[in-house]
């Protein structure tokens, strides 16, 4: 009987481990050289706050599920019902089909149906392999549709390091801007971090902070685009390619990460309300998501970071995790 998260696709090069679960090809757990650099969960469950999930084709927030296209507005499903948004696009339910699979490696792959609000034929893949010092992961986009599609891509890692608490982890971000948003969590402005508790490129220590925020200016050292740092001086780097300028830190409180998981809806907020976290104190904690994004929030009424890709056309792109012990 398939679990809940569909087939585990295990990958492995030497001390290194990852899993990829078939839904929304998750990357539910992953390790480097023996080191835990991301949050896991069951395979029994469901992705908690859409833990490794591919967010494809948009990231982030669409407000109200509405855009237009050639003068005509379109509607999305309501995917983030509490408030009134489509998000992380259409694939957080599917199940992908493996199409390699190697001892170190494997890609899968799904395809986006034209549906409510996005009328366009997408097929996707995404590959995992594990390289000598972390992750490495390629997105392809290959539109079939007779028409261009708007495109934006993203993932929601939640990075750690090994068992230290993720309070103590302080976190980098190389990046110039941060979007001001609504109560809805939809943007209102970028704006520069200079002289704000947003400016992260010295760091922040993750217990001191509170982020559900997008930012950009994203300029990459080496590849690298935002770190997470342990008191013992050991990190875990994002790494984005130049199609991914912008990146998501999401810090939330209640990651549930002992036995008592609790079950999470189809959007960012758990089902259990603020009366029931004391009961479940046990099996839950800090986190932190660091998503690699292609464009902004409601980038499809914006037009910001949208990739126009034409038909027949195929586009790669790639970020990676990487530990540095």
């Amino acid at each position: 009987m398939s679990a809940p998260t569909g087939e585990q696709y295990v990958i492995t090069r030497g001390t290194s481990r990852a899993v990829i679960a078939q839904l929304a090809a998750s990357l539910r757990e992953c390790s480097v050289n023996g080191v835990e650099v991301t949050e896991s969960y069951p395979e029994t469950g469901t992705p908690p706050f859409g833990d490794g999930i591919v967010l494809m084709p948009w990231p982030n927030r669409i407000e109200d599920g509405i855009w237009t296209l050639d003068g005509k507005q379109l509607q999305l499903d309501l995917t983030e019902p509490t408030r009134h948004n489509a998000i992380h696009g259409l694939l957080r339910n599917t199940a992908y089909t493996m199409v390699e699979h190697t001892e170190s490696a494997v890609t899968l792959r799904a395809t986006v149906f034209p549906q409510h609000g996005y009328p366009f034929l997408l097929d996707t893949t995404v590959r995992y392999e594990l390289v000598d010092d972390g992750l490495a992961v390629t997105h392809t986009v290959t539109n079939l549709s007779e028409a261009a599609a708007p495109v934006a891509v993203g993932t929601h890692p939640f990075l750690k390091i090994g068992d230290v608490p993720s309070e103590d982890l302080v976190v980098i971000v190389h990046a110039s801007t941060y979007f001001d948003v609504d109560e809805r969590l939809n943007p209102i402005a970028e704006v520069p971090v200079d002289g704000t508790v947003f400016d992260l490129r010295e760091g922040g220590r993750i217990g001191d902070l509170e982020l559900d925020t997008a930012f950009g200016g994203v300029r990459t050292v080496d590849g690298v685009s935002a770190i997470l740092r342990a008191p013992d001086g050991r990190e875990v780097r994002l790494l984005q390619d130049e199609f991914h300028p912008y990146v998501q830190v999401f810090i939330t409180p209640i990651f549930p990460k002992g036995p008592d998981r609790p079950v999470t809806d189809e959007g960012d907020k758990p089902i259990v309300d603020d009366g029931d976290y004391a009961e479940l104190a046990d099996g839950l904690g800090t986190a932190v998501a660091i998503e690699p994004m292609t464009a902004p929030p409601n980038a499809f009424n914006t037009g910001v970071g949208v990739r126009w890709v034409q038909p027949g056309e195929l586009w790669s792109l790639s970020w990676g995790i990487q530990y540095a012990g």
